[in-house]
């Protein structure tokens, strides 16, 4: 009897400390998806502690975009921004689409842009504040990339990029009808509206939209999406170059992120990546398969870690520890 009450206190306190363990554990743990409902193309940026999410409206986008703000990356508060609009954002040459895929960046001048597709065109916003009021940043109220622009490449999915040396560069493009996708790019002046110099075609290797740059120990990353994002061929890839306009070389782990075995990460793609505490991370979206002509899509979270010689490796879609902390 003193062993049999021996063995159960020595269970009990197993099951105990185990459990505590774990529920620490998932206290401390950033699951998929981030937020709940159905949003895809995220952007994000840090502001006074203060993380801030930018993206498309589920499904196929809205009049508007979804906004949120979180002091510690679980709890979420939705917010709604005075500007883009569908009706604001209205040009001659746009067309019936709505507004997607932001990218919001703080210049070098301290004021924020905002880079968004509306009617398959990109404007450009302005504001001193994460949360606005925002305006458009062109005086005259049209858009930066007007529909007419660029025969033959969908003019959406822009991403702004600031060198280490304070110099921006705008990157947007996709295909039409799944094919024939296009990456344009141009270096932008310090007004962060005026093109320095002539737009190119920099289209990396398997490449078709969500263009997304960053910069690691002096190489270029180009980070892109491939496939048709209503399916599982959905997936991210990447790219490098010792220029911000290539030429470039796809990555020998490319692509990177893809839909899972089991499916229940599926479609991933349109990213963006961020640090905190020497970490980086990407925020992307994933397919919620159902039974309709349009899809539904969840904002994700997950590690983006290199090998020794600076290769991106492939993601296992898991959540991430929690990197902020707990007061």
């Amino acid at each position: 009897m003193i062993v049999s009450r021996t063995v159960f206190r020595v269970l009990f306190a197993f099951v105990f400390l185990t459990g505590n363990a774990w529920s620490q554990v998932k206290k401390d743990f950033i699951s998929n998806p981030v937020i709940k409902g159905y949003f895809a193309d995220p952007s994000i940026i840090k502001h006074q502690g203060n993380y801030y999410i930018y993206a498309t409206i589920d499904p196929w986008g809205g009049d508007e975009l979804a906004v949120w703000e979180s002091t510690d990356f679980v709890n979420w508060t939705q917010k709604h921004i005075n500007w883009p609009t569908k009706q604001a954002c209205t040009s001659p040459t746009s067309n019936g689409s709505k507004v997607w895929a932001p990218s919001v960046v703080k210049a070098p001048n301290g004021k924020f842009y905002m880079y968004v597709s509306v009617g398959s065109e990109i404007w450009a916003g302005m504001s001193d504040s994460p949360l606005g009021p925002w305006k458009n940043a062109k005086s005259d109220n049209t858009p930066l990339l007007a529909g007419n622009s660029t025969p033959g490449v969908h003019i959406i999915d822009s991403d702004c990029f600031i060198d280490e040396d304070g110099k921006a560069y705008l990157y947007w493009g996709s295909g039409l009808n799944w094919v024939n996708g296009h990456c344009l790019a141009v270096k932008l002046k310090p007004d962060m509206i005026s093109f320095d110099g002539t737009p190119k075609d920099i289209t990396p290797p398997n490449y078709f939209e969500g263009p997304h740059m960053i910069k690691r120990k002096g190489l270029y990353y180009l980070m892109y999406s491939d496939g048709k994002a209503i399916d599982a061929t959905y997936k991210v890839r990447y790219s490098t170059s010792k220029t911000p306009f290539g030429p470039w070389t796809e990555g020998p782990e490319s692509p990177i992120l893809a839909t899972s075995a089991d499916s229940t990460t599926y479609g991933p793609g349109h990213h963006t990546v961020f640090r905190e505490k020497g970490q980086d991370y990407i925020l992307y979206h994933r397919i919620f398969p159902q039974k309709k002509e349009y899809v539904l899509r969840e904002l994700c979270i997950d590690s983006l870690n290199f090998d020794t010689k600076g290769n991106i490796r492939k993601i296992t879609p898991t959540g991430v520890k929690s990197f902020v902390k707990k007061k």
